[in-house]
């Protein structure tokens, strides 16, 4: 009996962390008293990498940057993490696990902190728009075969930049 629970396939959350925050006003105060409709650039990055045995860290960075008359208003960049158990999940369904649901469970936790610290900082807030982790898997998986790359989602540095 003790086997069977042992191969029982198991993905669970063991803790949801903001990894890394930043947020830069270089050119303060003089830009905030500029005119003009700010522009929004949004990119978001994953990343992931094992942590121990059936265990894995996976992170999605959001990087905020607005401008006014090509001035930079502020720039805020989140790294939002997670560590999940993942055991006896065949191969074939490990990376997508790793490459779709995880980041799907960890987004939202990103949203809401760079909405906050965007509003924290004086400005409306920055509401990240809804992510297809299914496409961004499938797009990267499309372009690694293209590169003839072996390799698979894991990744230490991040990767996989959308903009959004």
């Amino acid at each position: 009996m003790a086997d069977d629970t042992q191969n029982n396939p198991t993905f669970q959350i063991q803790r949801i962390y903001l990894k890394d925050l930043s947020l830069e006003q270089p050119n303060s105060p003089q830009v905030l008293l500029e005119q003009g409709q700010p522009q929004v650039e949004i990119n978001l990055a994953l990343g992931a990498q094992g942590v121990g045995e059936g265990m894995y860290e996976v992170t999605v960075t959001a990087t905020v940057t607005t401008k006014v008359n090509d001035k930079v208003l502020f720039l805020v960049e989140a790294k939002q993490g997670g560590i999940f158990e993942i055991r006896n999940i065949p191969d074939d369904q490990l990376q997508p696990i790793i490459g779709i649901a995880c980041p799907g469970i960890i987004y939202p936790y990103l949203r809401a902190i760079v909405s906050d610290i965007c509003t924290r900082a004086g400005f409306p807030p920055v509401v990240l728009s809804e992510v297809n982790f299914q496409a961004m898997y499938e797009a990267q998986l499309a372009q690694q075969q293209q590169q003839g790359a072996a390799s698979g989602i894991i990744m230490t540095n991040g990767s996989g930049a959308a903009n959004a």
